[in-house]
């Protein structure tokens, strides 16, 4: 694999996963706005995933669903941090700070590449995660110095550095979000 499918492939991967991962707090979010907030935020996280596996599907000559759903566990190069179940709020704050920051990095990086198919995307990407940015930079701003979310800051913060590879906890969400594709190999959806 060529470094620019594998650069769109992390950014799709991480974006597909953490979107599915902030979509489990749509009904069960603190506050009916949250749950608003959250599931917005994973349709725009999905979205951009879309995006990306579209650019890399071009590349690497097969279809945007095809790289989103058909390959192993073990072929995604999402970050762990992503693959987490995080099911406490101050655990999924922190997670969602800690990625908003680590994506702000990628994505500055990418709005400055050559490629101008990747400088084009990263900055259509920047102009949504900018509401991301905000919307976690707030909770954070209001959980500061509360015990549980300082911990989990301190549990996840070295998952954003980690190697990446699957985690049981990946397994578990691909057979979650593959099961429909694999149900019927083959069919147009």
């Amino acid at each position: 694999m060529n470094e620019r499918a594998r650069l769109l492939l992390e950014l799709a991967d991480d974006e597909l996963v953490v979107g599915w991962r902030d979509s489990e707090w749509t009904g069960i979010a603190p506050t009916l706005e949250e749950d608003v907030a959250f599931s917005s935020i994973a349709q725009n996280e999905i979205g951009h995933a879309r995006a990306a596996y579209e650019l890399a599907a071009r590349e690497l000559d097969t279809t945007a669903d095809a790289l989103a759903f058909d390959r192993a566990p073990g072929e995604y190069l999402c970050t762990p941090l992503v693959q987490l179940r995080l099911l406490d709020w101050a655990r999924a704050i922190a997670r969602r700070y800690l990625y908003e920051q680590l994506d702000r990095a990628r994505i500055e990086t990418l709005k400055r590449s050559d490629d101008p198919e990747i400088a084009a995307l990263a900055a259509k990407i920047d102009r949504e995660e900018a509401y991301h940015r905000i919307h976690a930079e707030l909770w954070a701003e209001r959980l500061r110095g509360e015990p549980r979310f300082e911990q989990a800051l301190e549990e996840l913060r070295p998952y954003v550095d980690a190697e990446r590879g699957a985690t049981p906890a990946f397994a578990e969400l691909w057979n979650e979000m593959t099961s429909v594709r694999r149900s019927a190999p083959g069919a147009e959806w």
